[in-house]
């Protein structure tokens, strides 16, 4: 549909269309369980970055100028950061997670949303992450694991076919639309979408906001977003939601500029309350687009899903057949690897448990998941926290790349400091000069930063990172960039 639709309802159509055909800047957001934001912008500007601080949204910054692009640097293939759209940043805040809190996101690839709402629980609670398409699941779980989050369960399936017998305290309903926000990917030009679709789309956007409002608890928040301009994809979906469902639309104070929600558009009425949503259009953020709407569950007198729904996570992955016995002795040498050999600190791992899986242990943060409750159908459980230890043909273990990176500093003594050109070597599968005083397993530190898990024998060191991520990572230190598209952002 033609943009000329909305010169009644944007204010200031000039500076719009000016930023709509403009490019975007690059913009990132702090994964701040893993590093401070002071930390990242001290490590970049020394790289050459020029860097502002977003207002209003902490931890985000804008890229000014750089010596590439930020997704080709260590730091973000290390999941320090995340690229991200500034728009689509304020939704994590608005939907306000709290630590421990059980939450809901059911559309949640690429994970933009889901990592940030992750980092504002400091990884504690249950956050289920649920996604319809295999692909998109790759770039959530990859996103996942990068930024090494424990406490996100991957659910595969469609949102609108959740069971319902577990209830969550905040909900995300981040709907496919029509994708007219991200028109600035396009140099301002909007998908090309029929009315055969938005009708279609307008259906599907409807039933998952009614399924997360019955699986919200009364008092609980749902948070609807879009990316599109469409008022037929906003405004009227809430509004014949608030119209018989039991919800009242909490208005929005977001912390940037953005432009109320509509009351009226081409002759049709909304819900008047749904002035207190919140449109985001490019000119005011010079970001992408977005529409919200905060809704607060209220107690209709209805049945109250029982708290025997969510249950403690088995120490044994469904479906595995290993039983708890087999995954305790696991468990015990996995932790004397760690703060054995690798000196990790045990208060590391407080308040963290791990799960057998295919004869490896996954680390996670989860204190209970709803899988109880829930009744078997058209879904399925992908993963819980991320991998962290293997067993080799011995039975010996060995931490993954994805525990050592997510440890980093709180590795103790010990571990090997590599050159530029040793780095380089180990990932083309050279081996390089063996260090006397160091034998067996070790850890591997490249300008400051474990990144990954090394060999020692008699023959010298060999890096035990995986193909891929070592191509990126030789990529990176010759100043090329990742080999690799990095996961998308939101």
């Amino acid at each position: 549909m033609s943009l000329d639709r909305y010169r009644s309802i944007i204010p200031e159509w000039a500076a719009f269309m000016e930023a709509a055909e403009r490019p975007e800047p690059q913009v990132f957001r702090v994964r701040t369980g893993r590093i401070s934001p002071e930390a990242l912008r001290h490590r970049l500007e020394t790289q050459g970055y020029r860097l502002t601080p977003l207002e209003g949204m902490p931890a985000f910054f804008r890229v000014d100028d750089g010596p590439r692009p930020v997704s080709f640097s260590l730091e973000h293939w290390l999941g320090w950061m995340y690229v991200q759209q500034a728009s689509t940043g304020v939704a994590a805040p608005a939907l306000a997670p709290r630590p421990g809190e059980r939450v809901l996101d059911l559309c949640a690839a690429p994970g933009g949303k889901t990592t940030h709402a992750a980092d504002l629980m400091e990884d504690r609670g249950s956050l289920v992450a649920v996604e319809v398409n295999d692909n998109r699941i790759r770039g959530l779980l990859g996103n996942s694991y990068r930024l090494g989050h424990t406490n996100i369960l991957v659910v595969e399936g469609d949102g609108r076919d959740l069971p319902e017998e577990a209830s969550f305290d905040r909900v995300l309903v981040d709907a496919p639309c029509s994708g007219e926000g991200t028109l600035r990917r396009r140099s301002g030009r909007p998908p090309n979408q029929s009315r055969r679709f938005l009708g279609y789309v307008v259906k599907m956007q409807e039933a998952l906001l009614r399924k997360a409002i019955r699986v919200t608890r009364p008092g609980g928040t749902i948070l609807y977003v879009t990316c599109t301009f469409a008022p037929e994809e906003n405004e009227g979906v809430v509004s014949r939601v608030l119209a018989d469902e039991p919800v009242e639309l909490e208005p929005l104070a977001l912390p940037v500029p953005h432009a109320p929600g509509l009351t009226h558009f081409e002759g049709k009425h909304f819900d008047p309350r749904l002035e207190g949503a919140a449109r985001i259009y490019p000119h005011l953020m010079d970001s992408g687009g977005l529409f919200l709407a905060k809704l607060r569950k209220l107690d209709d007198g209805g049945a109250v899903s029982p708290e025997s729904a969510w249950t403690p996570v088995h120490p044994v992955f469904p479906g595995d057949p290993r039983d708890a016995g087999e995954a305790e002795r696991l468990v015990a040498m996995a932790m004397e690897s760690l703060v054995g050999r690798f000196r990790a600190d045990p208060g590391v791992f407080e308040g963290l448990s791990w799960m057998a899986r295919g004869g490896r242990l996954w680390l996670h943060g989860a204190p209970g998941w709803p899988l109880g409750g829930w009744t078997p159908g058209p879904w399925r459980v992908v993963s819980l926290g991320f991998r962290a230890m293997e067993f080799d043909t011995k039975g010996r273990p060995r931490p993954t790349n994805d525990v050592l990176q997510w440890l980093g500093s709180r590795i103790g003594a010990g571990g090997l400091d590599l050159s530029d050109d040793e780095l380089i070597a180990l990932c083309e599968g050279r081996p390089v000069p063996r260090p006397e005083e160091l034998a067996g397993l070790q850890a591997l530190r490249w300008r400051g930063a474990v990144v990954g898990r090394g060999v020692i024998t008699k023959e010298g060191v060999r890096s035990e990172i995986s193909k891929a991520p070592a191509a990126d990572l030789k990529g990176i230190a010759e100043g090329r960039g990742p080999a690799s598209r990095p996961p998308a952002d939101d």
